[in-house]
């Protein structure tokens, strides 16, 4: 009887792996390209799963009626965990004062991060005059960020004594003293600072003027007495459109006789059919005469009103 042949036991052996064949290279995470490491994402993971169930128990507990004492000691207790406001996050803030915020930030019932009021926060915020918009937000587990989009000074109300900033709007942001005031234009009287942008838009109509106009005046709530670097004071009349087209036809006056500098002390255009510029007589010569003002150019020439101090220019252009 033939014998059999043994039986080897066992699968195929395995081919060795080729010489010199290098391991396939390992995939980097998109965390690890960002430079953040993976204990930084296990814990920022960790923390959200922590506040999130957080708030799910208060959720729970306000729909199944618990009272509100039994939530707060609940949200308490969180806070003991270490979910508790310790640092605000401020940004933004370039002119307001910063120590303002802390205290508002920090003015809590409760320091617990799940019972901060946020809108209570914002809302507070916002009856400041620098702050136009506020959002304000948890960041776990014990940080608030405040983020402020504050309002630009655009010029100096003068009333009552006091020198106050506001922006475009008329809003008003804060007191100022004159000579940090100097470079803004000035604006006096009741309610200027409320027609701010009505006085932006008219001096708009005339670019020419507006780099040597150093403030206006809010007359009688109606009108604006615009005045100027070298000393002259402008009457408008009442009404946007009125004064728009009093302003544009004086820009060009100016640009064809040269008004401004010339001696005058002040310019009526109130009345549209007549044009009257009023003489500084306190302005001497060398002599100790009293000066006049420079002689228009022949093209246009100037006859003198009845009445002390009072010239008419004739303004055709």
């Amino acid at each position: 009887m033939a014998s059999r042949a043994p039986i080897k036991r066992g699968g195929a052996a395995r081919p060795s792996p080729a010489r010199g064949r290098k391991p396939p290279a390992r995939r980097v995470g998109l965390m690890e390209r960002l430079g953040v490491s993976q204990a930084a994402v296990q814990k920022a993971v960790t923390w959200g799963t922590l506040g999130l169930g957080a708030a799910l128990a208060l959720a729970l507990l306000q729909a199944f009626g618990v009272p509100a004492m039994v939530g707060n000691e609940v949200a308490s207790a969180f806070g003991r965990a270490g979910f508790e406001v310790k640092r605000v996050d401020l940004r933004g803030i370039k002119h307001m004062d910063r120590l303002t915020v802390y205290a508002i930030a920090f003015d809590q019932h409760s320091m617990a991060m799940p019972l901060v009021d946020l809108e209570d926060v914002r809302a507070r915020l916002l009856r400041y005059g620098w702050v136009q918009d506020a959002r304000v937000s948890r960041r776990l587990p014990d940080t608030l960020v405040v983020d402020i989009v504050e309002r630009s000074p655009a010029a100096v109300w003068q009333y009552q004594g006091r020198l106050r900033l506001i922006d475009a709007s008329g809003v008003v942001l804060d007191d100022v003293s004159a000579e940090a005031a100097r470079d803004l234009p000035l604006l006096i009287g009741a309610g200027a600072n409320t027609h701010a942008a009505d006085l932006a838009a008219l001096l708009a109509k005339a670019p020419s003027l507006k780099p040597v106009i150093a403030g206006a005046t809010w007359i009688g709530d109606r009108r604006w007495d615009v005045r100027f670097q070298s000393g002259e004071t402008l009457a408008l009349p009442e009404g946007a459109e009125e004064s728009q087209r009093a302003l544009v036809r004086f820009a060009r006056m100016d640009t064809a006789q040269r008004l401004l500098g010339r001696g005058f002390l002040r310019f009526d255009l109130r009345d549209p059919t007549r044009f009257v510029a009023r003489l500084d007589r306190q302005v001497r010569a060398i002599d100790g005469s009293a000066a006049e003002p420079a002689a228009p150019p022949p093209s246009a020439p100037a006859t003198t009103e009845t009445g002390p101090a009072v010239q008419k220019v004739n303004d055709t252009i």
